[in-house]
């Protein structure tokens, strides 16, 4: 499914059209990565939890040559289902 479909899914469950809904995706997104930005999590009770790792710094190889290559620390996001997605999933 991408971005279209899911609105087109949005406004079919919801009642909204389709503008709203894709304004309410686009706000949902946007607060998500506000929100992780900052370094904070987001819990959505039943569905699933948005988190932010930290990643350190390390040596990998490059596959080609086998030299060795310095990667940079960064930030990972994360996403951990919760017990009901897990549910209606299997």
């Amino acid at each position: 499914m991408n971005k279209l479909e899911l609105i087109d899914a949005i406004a079919a469950k919801s009642g909204l059209t389709k503008a709203d809904s894709a304004r309410a995706l686009d706000a949902f997104m946007a607060a998500v990565s506000e929100t992780l930005k900052k370094g904070d999590k987001i819990t959505l009770t039943g569905f699933g939890t948005f988190a932010v790792s930290k990643r350190a710094a390390r040596d990998g190889r490059n596959p080609r040559t086998g030299e060795i290559v310095k990667i940079p620390a960064r930030n990972s996001v994360s996403f951990k289902a919760g017990s009901k997605l897990k549910d209606s999933v299997n």
